[in-house]
């Protein structure tokens, strides 16, 4: 990852650096308003992040915009369920509380889940996941969900932070290193309605294609999956607790059941370009046996790996037998919602860098992941948190919100995790998408070892909380 050395010395160069005559920079400064922070990106992630310093014990003196491309929108709870939903973390429903927004999603709609259960389809090994002392391990929660709750947090801080909706960033002129009579120590935003804003720092939380981290000339290590994700609003055979989460690795990708509520669970596979185009266009009974035969089906198996399998796991009963799972079987599917199928392309992305003087990337502008571990908005739920967290410390000192020396340590600590996290689900995405025998005997006795090690598993759980 990018090195800390120097980098104080240096400033982003690209964007739309422009050299202005000193009497039209000072016309310029002086007409747009000058804020404190600039969140661009009007998301989950970038509302959230607006949010939470609006609501900072230590920020109630500065001034902050959330530039939104789209207009407002006004979240009504329709009775069917949305097809875009998240995980949402214990960590991250902490975060949410912080500045008031988790009570209100609990008002509106989510589904906690107590347990997780990933299995092969090449083979019976299992893993599962809970907690001993039966807290929730996550919640299911619609993002318009998300959306709403964190929006009515944002209209209680509306003196603090200025919401532009309809506001498309289309231009950035990053500060020079050394500040002369003739440039500005801000960044300037330029809106495509022709006003322009400052900001002491700005937050690029503008999606995985981000005009922030381009016009920053930010590297990102970009990989475009063979794959594209098939979501849809499922209905339950019959009522049930439905508080587990199912995986299950196919070889053409993962497939996930969330739960919704107790006839109704939310559907993510991952699965080839061509498939997800057959499964879109599918009639709804073909839609649905297919579902049940890909979370049912041992097609994939062979005797082979079974008795391997199963000669692995009696010799880790005997070691350890308690480590052994209780599989439980998934639930069957019975109908889906007309129009909540959807499909969009997977890849995986990471940017070299996560500041410059005077900007900073969170969420999906500096990251993205594989669906596979549910971890996508979660990661840029902790970027919030550890981001705010530094802010307000700088804000409390008296320093100067911009200065790379407060956001090195953001970057610092979030590539620490997300590096390491997003690797891992990389691996797992490529170890998975194989049917290979010599692999899926060595992902089998791996899962069989984790599930029978209970305190790697709790290892597992407290990293994916967070």
């Amino acid at each position: 990852m990018a090195a800390a050395c120097g980098r104080g010395l240096l400033a982003p160069l690209g964007g739309r650096l422009r050299a202005c005559p000193r009497a039209s920079l000072r016309s310029l400064t002086s007409a747009a308003p000058l804020y404190d922070v600039v969140v661009s990106g009007g998301g989950m992630v970038g509302s959230a992040m607006a949010a939470a310093l609006g609501h900072d014990i230590h920020f109630h003196d500065k001034k902050i915009a959330l530039l939104e491309a789209g207009p407002r929108k006004e979240y009504h709870l329709p009775e069917s369920y949305s097809n875009r939903v998240s995980s949402i973390s214990p960590g991250s429903a902490t975060l949410l509380s912080s500045f008031g927004a988790w009570d209100h999603v609990c008002n509106l709609r989510c589904k906690p889940f107590r347990r997780m259960q990933v299995w092969d389809a090449c083979s019976e090994a299992i893993i599962t996941f809970e907690k001993d002392d039966l807290d929730d391990m996550g919640y299911i929660v619609e993002n318009d969900v998300v959306m709403s709750a964190v929006t009515k947090q944002l209209d209680a801080v509306a003196d603090r932070v200025e919401v532009f909706y309809g506001s498309r960033a289309v231009g950035y002129t990053w500060p020079l290193p050394s500040h002369s009579c003739d440039t500005s120590p801000w960044v300037q935003v330029e809106l495509a309605d022709g006003r322009r804003l400052q900001t002491k720092l700005l937050i690029g939380a503008d999606g995985h294609n981000s005009v922030v981290r381009k016009e920053a000339e930010i590297q990102n290590i970009e990989h475009q999956y063979d794959q594209s994700a098939v979501v849809a609003t499922l209905h339950l055979s019959e009522a049930t607790d439905n508080n587990v989460a199912w995986q299950r690795f196919l070889p053409t990708g993962p497939i996930a059941l969330l739960p919704l509520s107790d006839t109704a669970s939310s559907l993510v596979w991952s699965t080839s370009h061509e498939h997800a185009s057959e499964l879109l266009t599918m009639d709804k009974e073909s839609f649905v046996d297919s579902i049940n035969s890909a979370f049912w089906s041992n097609v994939n198996h062979s005797d082979f790996i079974d008795a391997a399998g199963a000669m692995f796991r009696s010799a880790l009963s005997l070691l350890k037998p308690s480590g052994t799972a209780v599989r439980q079987l998934p639930p069957s599917v019975a109908n889906v919602d007309p129009e909540s199928r959807a499909v969009f392309p997977l890849g995986m992305g990471h940017a070299t860098e996560y500041v410059r003087h005077r900007v900073a990337l969170i969420g999906d502008a500096a990251h993205r992941v594989h669906p596979l571990a549910g971890q996508g908005v979660n990661l840029g739920f902790g970027d919030i948190a550890c981001l705010t967290h530094h802010l307000s410390a700088a804000a409390f000192n008296g320093q100067d919100l911009g200065s790379l020396k407060h956001l090195l340590r953001f970057e610092t600590e979030r590539q620490r995790h997300n590096v390491s996290l997003i690797g891992a689900i990389d691996l797992l995405k490529r170890l998975y998408s194989t049917s290979l025998s010599p692999l899926v005997l060595l992902r089998t006795w791996g899962l069989q070892a984790t599930n029978a090690l209970p305190p790697v598993k709790e290892q597992i759980m407290a990293f994916a909380s967070k």
